[in-house]
């Protein structure tokens, strides 16, 4: 990999002199002389090193401004900050928040060389381990073959043509933010920011600095989520937590396509497309008055809603194996299959979700690799909950025929839900015949689904 390092100096010797000290190294470099051309070049593409002096042309410490800019879009990359007239607290400030080094000119060249290295080796180490978590926690493809599935598969091809705010509605651990993710990488926008603000973990007190950003009264800013997203995507997941009073400002935002940052006088512009993702209903949220009618039509121009895992049977097969493959090819072990534990996994409730059956393909991988443990695996991890049990206490006042009538009728039914209704399939699993199935619904009461 050729990395690549921006210079940003308003002096052109200095400028100079590290472009040919850097590019001797065989490294790739760009320029910027001033803040707005800096600005311009971190907008256009990220750098995998900047190296940037503390005064340039807009004002005392711009250089510090512009550390704070490139960190909110990625706090990964190394910062380098150098400076003509350095003091102690200047270093101290710029360290916390988030230089890589602080060097003072004249500078000596092998010592900067090798404050380069370091960023370099400092760089690969945490795009590294980010990758590695990424194929671990975060699979791009969304799987399935049941109705629901199907659905929005073809959701996500018509809407990622256009620039419509989505609403994704979905039970925790669903799978909301991949449906996002997936709309996003087939967008116009997919070489653009894809920025996650998660409701659920802010207070009404930092909801929106963490939204408009904040302009301090030391003169440095913080960056909000709207404008780290500009010209991308912002997805505000569990919307239904953004703060009531709140809920005007952002109505304003998406009627104006500008805010201000706190404590900000001036106005800023954003291109952002807004997704939103809810395990509420929101509905009931606005009857409630937790949420305004007009923000939920706003934000609702197309809405897709994932179904439950324990309602799509269907996936769960396609699921298990795609898990299985990645899971291994990351942990660099021999894959395995679950086909003999299937009636395991297809019965069970799915309270976690997708997120849940996940996590029992990765355990198994770590416990069993050699398959000896992995039946003991999934029954202590699939423990029956309290909806999975059929209540003894409902059936001790009346007589055994009934009783058994009534869990007929209700294990049935849940079967028929899972399978979308499909007799095949259903009297495939509980093991009847597909006449003698419809013989058992028409005797128990049980209507077509279909």
């Amino acid at each position: 990999m050729s990395f690549e390092i921006l210079i940003i100096d308003d002096n052109a010797d200095i400028r100079s002199i590290l472009k040919d000290l850097i590019t001797e190294a065989g490294y790739r470099t760009r320029v910027a002389v001033n803040f707005k051309q800096a600005l311009s070049e971190i907008d256009k593409k990220l750098p995998d090193i900047a190296i940037i002096d503390v005064k340039l042309d807009k004002g005392d410490n711009d250089g510090i401004e512009l550390l704070s800019y490139i960190k909110s879009k990625n706090k990964n990359i190394p910062v380098i900050i150098i400076s003509g007239h350095g003091t102690i607290e200047m270093a101290v400030k710029s360290l916390k928040l988030g230089a890589f080094e602080f060097i003072e000119k004249p500078f000596d060249r092998d010592r900067l060389m090798n404050f380069i290295k370091r960023a370099i080796e400092n760089f690969t180490l945490k795009n590294e381990n980010q990758n590695l978590q990424s194929q671990l926690f975060h699979f791009n493809e969304f799987i399935g073959a049941s109705p629901n599935a199907i659905k929005i598969m073809d959701q996500i091809k018509k809407i990622s043509n256009s620039e419509s705010r989505v609403l994704i509605n979905g039970d925790i651990g669903s799978g909301k933010e991949l449906v996002a993710r997936k709309i996003h990488s087939n967008s116009s926008r997919d070489d653009k920011p894809f920025i996650v603000l998660n409701g659920a973990l802010l207070d009404s007190q930092t909801y929106e600095k963490e939204l408009f950003g904040e302009e301090k009264s030391n003169g440095s800013i913080s960056y909000g989520v709207l404008e780290r997203a500009s010209d991308g995507i912002l997805l505000i997941d569990e919307v239904t937590e953004i703060p009531v009073q709140t809920q005007s400002k952002i109505l304003r935002v998406l009627t104006d396509q500008k805010f201000k940052r706190i404590n900000g006088n001036h106005d800023i512009k954003v291109d952002v497309r807004i997704f939103c993702t809810s395990s509420k209903d929101l509905k009931n949220e606005i009857k409630l008055g937790n949420f305004r009618e007009d923000l939920f039509h706003r934000l609702g121009v197309f809405q897709i809603f994932i179904e439950p895992l324990k309602n799509r049977v269907d996936d769960i097969p396609l699921l298990v194996k795609y898990f299985i493959h990645k899971i291994f090819k990351t942990y660099n072990i021999k894959e395995f299959d679950l086909n003999d534990n299937m009636d395991y996994l297809l019965n069970y409730n799915w309270p976690g979700n997708v997120r849940e059956l996940r996590n029992l393909i990765e355990r198994i991988a770590i416990l069993s690799p050699t398959n000896d443990k992995t039946l003991s695996i999934i029954k202590e991890s699939l423990k029956p909950n309290e909806q999975n049990i059929f209540s003894i206490n409902d059936t001790l006042s009346i007589p055994l025929k009934e009783a058994r009538e009534n869990f007929e009728k209700e294990y049935l039914t849940t079967q028929l839900k899972k399978f979308s209704g499909n007799i095949s399939k259903t009297s495939k699993f509980v093991g009847m015949e597909r006449s003698a199935l419809h013989r058992k619904l028409k005797l128990l009461g049980v209507k077509d689904l279909n």
